[in-house]
Formats: structure tokens, C-alpha cells, sequence
């Protein structure tokens, strides 16, 4: 039964049976949205190792161990021209020969110096300058070659990079080698770059030092 607007119980539902009065339009239910099922979200993937796209060695820093390519895929910024030549001039130190047999190692007893080792220039050209060996297999040919003659057994085929600057400088990163990079007696960490300039020395290997020089074209 229905009640009109004063109150009157009426069993029309139009107009009131007591009263006469127009009776309110029923109330309609208020529809309540239904929560939407979630889609199952699929199972998450393992991601494969990133490889190198140039040799498809497996990455384990910023710069391929093989290659030397740059994982990070950032465009160099450009080199201003300062009008200054760079180069590395490469020969053998005798005093970090003597402290690397001292510091023992597996191959250490096998190792010899080099009774004659001149000095060899290589101008730094060009965003990346890759100091190592040769290796055909590998595919590498590195800017600053030092395959030899005389060879040091302790330089991996891509040892370290030098990295141009805008401002004309250097920055130098040892990837991964085997055994470590030096810059004026401080050991490099694995990936994390280093500032070198003029009279710098870089040790590496058995016996090589790498001195850098400026100057005028």
C-alpha cells in the first residue's frame, strides 16, 4: 500500500483514496556498478643476457670486453677543435717490470723484459682511442697497438679506452682487462672512467707504460 504526500495510506497509487492528492511517481532502485574483473596479468619473463650486437660477447660493463663497444648507445658529444695535437708515446718500464715480478703471479717466473723496446708514437684520433692487441679471431684492431715486437704478455687484446671530451681532454676506462690499468700509480676500477692529460702515465701489462703528450700540429 502506498502513502501519499500527507501521509495518508491509499491503495491507488495514482491519486490518494483519503485525501484526493496525486501520488509521487515510484521510487526506482538505485543501480550500483559492478566491479570490473581484472585481467590476469601475464607471467613475468626472464630477460635474456644483453649481448654485444657487434661481436655478441656478453655484456658485463659499459663497454664490450671484445670490441669495445659502448653499451649505453649515447651519441659522443662532439670534440671541439682546440687546435692541440695529442699522442701516446709507448715504450717499457724497467722500475714497474721489476714490481710487478716482485708481486709474484702465476706467469711471473716466465716473464722477461725486454732487452730493446723503442718508444712508438700513436696520435689520438678520433671519439674512441682502443689500447690493446690485435686479434684476428677476435676482430680487433685497436688504435694503440701494442702486438710488438717485443709483445707483453700481460696487455689484453682491448685493455683500456681513451675517451675524447669536448673540452679536448681524455677520459680513460679500463673495461674488464686481466690484469688492471694504472695511471700514475692508482689502479683503475673495472668500467668507472678516469681523467688523464699531459705527462700522465698509464701502466699496463708486464712492462708497458703509456705516456701523454700535447702539442701543436
Amino acid at each position: 500500500m502506498a502513502t501519499c504526500p500527507l501521509g495518508h495510506a491509499s491503495g491507488a497509487d495514482d491519486y490518494c483514496d483519503v485525501c484526493g492528492i496525486q501520488m509521487p511517481p515510484p521510487a526506482r532502485p538505485v543501480s550500483r556498478p559492478q566491479p570490473h574483473a581484472q585481467a590476469p596479468q601475464p607471467e613475468a619473463q626472464a630477460q635474456p643476457a644483453e649481448s654485444c650486437p657487434i661481436c655478441q660477447t656478453p655484456r658485463a660493463g659499459q663497454f664490450c670486453e671484445v670490441c669495445g663497444h659502448d653499451f649505453t648507445g649515447a651519441t659522443p658529444a662532439p670534440v671541439r677543435v682546440t687546435g692541440v695535437r695529442w699522442e701516446a708515446v709507448a715504450a717499457a718500464d724497467r722500475a714497474y717490470f721489476d714490481k710487478v715480478i716482485a708481486e709474484g703471479g702465476p706467469d711471473a717466473a716466465a716473464m722477461q723484459f725486454p732487452p730493446y723496446c723503442p718508444e712508438r708514437s700513436f696520435p689520438l684520433l678520433g671519439e674512441q682511442v682502443r689500447i690493446g692487441r690485435r686479434s684476428r679471431a677476435r676482430n680487433i684492431t685497436p688504435e694503440i697497438d701494442l702486438t710488438g715486437p717485443p709483445e707483453d704478455p700481460g696487455v689484453s687484446h682491448l685493455h683500456a679506452v681513451l675517451l675524447a671530451q669536448p673540452d679536448g681532454g681524455w677520459l680513460l676506462v679500463d673495461p674488464g682487462s686481466a690484469n688492471g690499468t694504472q695511471v700514475n700509480g692508482r689502479t683503475l676500477q673495472t668500467n668507472v672512467p678516469a681523467r688523464v692529460g699531459p705527462g700522465d702515465r698509464i701502466h699496463l701489462g708486464a712492462w708497458t707504460v703509456i705516456t701523454l703528450r700535447e702539442g701543436t700540429p
